[in-house]
């Protein structure tokens, strides 16, 4: 029976230690990403003889992606430094702030690939031409910035899922009840 408890209690010790290595990778592997997609960002602008010049800058789309890589990029850091030291019970704040980043990569993401669709194709009905045939390199920046904003992204939907999985596992699923049972509470 002893050793029964004592195999039991090691499996769960080996689960909660490779849960925490996965947390910890998923951790490591957003922060250069976000810290890549950022500075991609933030350094694309090209500059044409016929056309002018385009930054990041001059897009509220990109703008807004550069503020949330900088927010990720925090975040993904803070919470790495977290995972290192337990000072505090933190499974619930990683659980809400987990997918509030990821939610708001989802956004940032959408809008900046919104700017690409545009740079690319065009707006006939607008009478907007495309772009990228102009500033080729700056919409191949962007292209890139959103690739690494993407794995980022799916970094961070990974720690969502397990954040949600440590703070849920942590209690005993519902009971279920016959009717019989259900009846008698009843009264």
């Amino acid at each position: 029976m002893s050793e029964e408890r004592e195999s039991t209690i090691s499996t769960s010790s080996n689960h909660h230690n490779s849960l925490r290595f996965l947390e910890l990778s998923l951790r490591l592997v957003a922060t250069p990403l976000c810290a890549a997609s950022l500075w991609l960002t933030v350094v694309n602008k090209q500059t044409s003889d016929s056309y002018g010049n385009v930054a990041s800058n001059n897009l509220s789309g990109l703008r807004y992606l550069v503020c949330i890589n900088a927010i990720s990029l925090a975040y993904s850091a803070a919470s790495t430094l977290f995972c290192f030291f337990k000072c505090f019970d933190r499974d619930w704040i990683l659980l809400i702030v987990d997918q509030l980043v990821a939610y708001l990569m989802v956004t940032s993401g959408s809008a900046a690939a919104e700017v690409l669709y545009l740079a690319r194709e065009g707006d006939r009905k607008a009478s907007w031409s495309e772009a990228c045939s102009y500033f080729g390199r700056f919409c191949d920046r962007i292209k890139g910035s959103l690739a690494l904003h993407l794995a980022a992204l799916l970094s961070f939907i990974a720690l969502a899922l397990v954040s949600a999985y440590r703070v849920f596992s942590k209690f005993e699923a519902p009971s279920v009840s016959t009717t019989k049972e259900a009846a008698e509470v009843d009264q």
